[in-house]
């Protein structure tokens, strides 16, 4: 019998949210040419204005995500990952939505993400816009990108 999804905050430190990140930034990296891939490194998720979350279900750590504050009223979404094993059961979904209760509950008016445009990023893209994000043009630090998908949702 599967338990309920448990998402709980992080601090990046335990060696399970270390390893699934590093796995999260393989893949990434295996789909993006190095300077198209923005993925944060552990000190980058650890930052003041970063939230970051674990989910876990019967023990076992089967995602992440973090939020990251633009402004009081703007925010990105970060390092949406869930572990290979546990693809197509729902956990990205109850973690965006997770994501934009969280985004809500802080007034935030916007949310933005990058993620890429290759073949192998068409399920997170699909996601999103099932969520009501639409593509947009580059924010915040990001510039024009052939290999990047901006999107964005008012709240």
């Amino acid at each position: 019998m599967t338990t309920a999804l448990v998402i709980s905050p992080d601090n990046v430190r335990d060696e399970d949210v270390v390893g699934l990140l590093a796995a999260h930034l393989t893949l990434m990296r295996s789909l993006s040419p190095p300077e198209s891939t923005h993925a944060l490194d552990l000190e980058g998720l650890r930052a003041k204005n970063i939230t970051f979350w674990r989910a876990e279900q019967d023990g076992d750590l089967v995602g992440c995500a973090a939020l990251k504050e633009l402004d009081s009223v703007t925010g990105e979404i970060k390092s949406m990952h869930t572990a290979a094993a546990h693809r197509g059961k729902g956990i990205a979904a109850a973690l965006l939505e997770h994501l934009l209760e969280t985004a809500q509950a802080r007034g935030y008016r916007e949310l933005y993400l990058e993620t890429g445009s290759q073949p192998g990023f068409q399920p997170a893209r699909a996601l999103y816009a099932r969520y009501g994000f639409t593509e947009c043009r580059p924010f915040a630090d990001y510039r024009e990108d052939p290999n990047s998908c901006f999107m964005t949702l008012r709240l």
